[in-house]
């Protein structure tokens, strides 16, 4: 088997940092890289590109509602067609970056609200793969399996690649667990790693309340501002090694 790990970086802004960038890269296979809207300025865009094109890390645009002040994480009420202008608006000043450090962009991650409301609503993603279908190059759109993104990137012809979350709990219905909810944030490492496992060798997972939930993926995220991330994306990359699983970019 071979799997994607992904992790959300350069999502500092300023003097202010989130995550230890450097040693996330030094584990993950693909950065979704804040574009500047809920995270991220032109310096540390430039650095996490730079950060990741020398490790040979996959670059992908982490798009977000413009909010800086609730981190993306606040639903916002955007009409599809300037959150598809906003999209590629994100997407293309990520490229400038990407290519000054040798890299490129292969693929668009949604954050925060806009991927928990995009995964329902169909007019959101469709904006954001409308903004894919619009940029001079192809680009892959990751997302949850069996949501309205990926119906959006069929739609479009534009590749979908399905994310399972190792530091996140599920409902019955297969969506994350809304963080208000206890338990929803996995923080421990070695429960995170196996939910990883299991994700990838058996495509379910178990929801928070208990039963099975399909959940077939191709790439496994671990979230850059979950406390201890980097000691939890270490011992994800372990345990899914020890289950004979190979770690490669999907692009």
């Amino acid at each position: 088997m071979r799997v994607d790990l992904n992790c959300d970086l350069g999502e500092g802004f300023g003097q202010w940092t989130l995550a230890d960038d450097e040693a996330l890269l030094d584990v993950v296979t693909s950065a979704n890289i804040a574009c500047g809207f809920h995270a991220g300025d032109p310096m540390i865009i430039r650095k996490a590109c730079e950060s990741a094109a020398g490790r040979g890390v996959a670059i992908g645009a982490h798009v977000g509602f413009r909010d800086l002040a609730g981190f993306g994480r606040r639903e916002l009420a955007v009409s599809p067609a300037d959150l598809r202008d906003e999209t590629l608006y994100q997407i293309g000043a990520l490229a400038g970056f990407a290519r000054a450090a040798g890299s490129s962009v292969t693929y668009v991650k949604p954050h925060g609200a806009l991927y928990n409301s995009a995964a329902l609503d169909f007019e959101r993603a469709d904006a954001i793969a409308s903004a894919i279908d619009e940029f001079a190059e192809p680009l892959t759109l990751m997302g949850p399996p069996g949501s309205q993104l990926q119906r959006a990137a069929e739609a479009h012809g534009i590749e979908f690649v399905a994310e399972g979350f190792a530091d996140r709990r599920y409902t019955a219905a297969g969506t994350l667990t809304p963080r208000s909810v206890p338990g929803a944030v996995i923080d421990d490492p070695d429960v995170a790693a196996a939910q990883a496992v299991r994700m990838v060798s058996t495509g379910t997972v178990e929801s928070i309340d208990g039963g099975d939930v399909a959940v077939a993926v191709r790439s496994i995220c671990v979230h850059g501002d979950t406390p201890g991330s980097v000691h939890t994306a270490r011992r994800v990359r372990h345990a899914l090694e020890s289950a004979d699983v190979t770690l490669g970019s999907f692009t």
